[in-house]
């Protein structure tokens, strides 16, 4: 199997994998119980917080767990507008967004907020001088994604942070999935930052939010003292625990891990553009681990069919996305046609692919467009 889907979900390590199963077996108790056990889980927990904190520079009630980013951004941004409508309705995002983020400000808008959307451009990212023109006064919250699950495009958030930031009655959420422990992130620039513990070889069901300690959100799980109040429901500790390993690991690898990610990204970029028909749609300066490609010749939802019955697992489009039928909106809103949003599969990679399993896919990419008739 040639795994070049990376993005959705990736392996979880083998030591993650031995802690948790000790874990469940041994922290079973509720952290939140006032005997011995439940205090020493609650001890553990709360050691992986404060490493986290401390890894990624933040102050320790910082760090909250959740379920998922998907939950995260969810708690962030209605979170946010809930407890601070009275200081404007007035939001921001860009029109790039993952479904949680997007369908978060959907339903806010249904709630009687004012939506207003940010352009990307032709390399796919926000530009500081859009936010600048659309933001107001009773703006109170601004939502980018640091790097675009579709595409890879980096957006600037140092800068958009900065336009944000002039605005004393507005914070700036990033979701950081696609970027963390890839490329570094400006924690210290940014209000409320989401994370995703299985895109890095960690468990599902496990997210992070990071809140600055300004920033006031209402709580969506109502019924509990949990995560400083503001997620009901008993604590999943096994999982809040091994967070803090899976994090370490994977920024010790950062920099081994993006310099191989890159050289198979230059390889297949390369490689690619030598087939009839194929084109890399990811600009140039897009971050190595996502790479989006289309052929004249084949839709998407041909291609990735015909891929994994060769064994090879790609998207197209957002995994949580993937069973709409639709162009790519995001290729759509970079100005391509609908022939290439309709044919386009993501490749993304990790430190487990190598340069050989490129070679493989290359090849089997020809032998599928030589099957419906094409000459390479």
């Amino acid at each position: 199997m040639i795994y070049f889907d990376n993005s959705s979900t990736t392996s979880v390590r083998a030591e993650v994998s031995r802690i948790y199963a000790q874990l469940i077996q041994e922290a079973y108790a509720n952290p939140d119980a006032m005997h011995t056990p439940g205090r020493e889980v609650s001890k553990m927990m709360e050691t992986s917080r404060k490493k986290i904190a401390e890894m990624l520079k933040v102050a320790y009630e910082e760090v909250l767990f959740t379920s998922s980013a998907s939950e995260s951004n969810s708690l962030a941004i209605i979170g946010y507008c809930l407890a601070n409508s009275h200081r404007g309705k007035h939001i921001l995002l860009s029109n790039a967004e993952h479904a949680s983020v997007s369908h978060s400000f959907e339903w806010l808008q249904s709630m009687g907020f004012e939506v207003e959307y940010l352009s990307i451009d032709a390399s796919g990212k926000v530009t500081w001088q859009e936010l600048k023109n659309k933001i107001r006064k009773d703006t109170i919250l601004v939502s980018c994604m640091h790097v675009n699950n579709e595409m890879g495009a980096i957006n600037p958030i140092d800068k958009l942070a900065d336009v944000v930031h002039m605005h004393p009655t507005c914070v700036f959420h990033c979701d950081c999935v696609q970027s963390f422990s890839k490329i570094d992130i400006p924690f210290e620039k940014l209000d409320l930052v989401t994370l995703s513990m299985h895109k890095i070889h960690g468990l599902k069901g496990s997210g992070i939010l990071i809140k600055k300690k300004k920033v006031q959100l209402m709580p969506l799980i109502q019924g509990g003292q949990q995560e400083f109040g503001l997620r009901g429901g008993t604590s999943n500790a096994p999982v809040n625990i091994c967070a803090a390993k899976t994090i370490r690991l994977a920024l010790q690898e950062q920099e081994v891990s993006y310099d191989k990610v890159q050289k198979i990204n230059q390889y297949l970029r390369k490689e690619l553009v030598k087939i009839p028909g194929a084109h890399i749609n990811s600009p140039e300066d897009a971050i190595p681990y996502i790479l989006n490609v289309s052929f004249d010749q084949i839709t998407s939802e041909v291609l990735l069919n015909a891929l994994d019955q060769k064994g090879v697992c790609v998207s197209a489009k957002s995994t949580c996305s993937s069973h709409s039928k639709h162009a790519s909106a995001i290729l759509l809103h970079m100005g391509y046609d609908e022939k290439i949003a309709t044919h386009m599969i993501r490749l993304s990679f990790d430190k487990d692919n190598t340069i050989e399993q490129t070679k493989e896919f290359i090849e089997i990419c020809k032998e599928i467009l030589k099957s419906y008739g094409l000459q390479i």
